[in-house]
């Protein structure tokens, strides 16, 4: 499980009602959830992949929600 948001950065104990719209759900993560560093994110036509420098990569085929 995240400890942080992966749309905005702040701790999940926060209220993440802006993030969680429906327009949210389909946008890639932009912060790891583990340490909220910022990721490098590369959108293409068939998904995106997000790389954490402490965690490693994330892709829309291996992303769960």
């Amino acid at each position: 499980m995240n400890e942080f948001c992966v749309h905005c950065g702040q701790p999940e104990s926060r209220d993440h009602t802006a993030c969680r719209t429906p327009r949210a759900s389909l946008e890639p993560p932009r912060y790891c959830g583990r340490c909220a560093r910022r990721m490098i994110v590369q959108v293409t036509p068939s998904g995106w992949s997000a790389r954490c420098s402490r965690h490693g990569d994330t892709t829309s085929a291996t992303a769960t929600g």
